[in-house]
């Protein structure tokens, strides 16, 4: 697969970004280096091997999933500028 200048073109095009023109060919040949080297991972043989999502095996640590309210109230709201009720005060900011 190859990227021509005019692909770029349209890309940065459509992506809404400014691409000036002494620009679009080495991005041309940036796109089609990071294409050629894609296809070389294709050719691995990976028959076998199963996917990881680490280098190291681990499990996680399983909790019980229980619903609290925090019960740290106080402690939250001890750094508002102001709260009334258990809530943040806040400025309103729709008329």
């Amino acid at each position: 697969m190859s990227v021509t200048k005019q692909d770029v073109q349209k890309v940065a095009r459509l992506a809404r970004i400014a691409l000036p023109e002494d620009q679009a060919e080495p991005m041309t040949q940036e796109l089609n280096n990071i294409l050629n080297w894609i296809e070389q991972l294709a050719e691995v043989d990976v028959d076998g091997v199963e996917a990881m999502t680490s280098v190291v095996e681990t499990s996680l640590p399983m909790r019980e999933d229980v619903i609290t309210d925090g019960g740290i109230q106080d402690k939250v709201l001890a750094n508002a500028p102001r709260s009334e009720d258990g809530f943040f005060v806040v400025p309103k900011v729709v008329e």
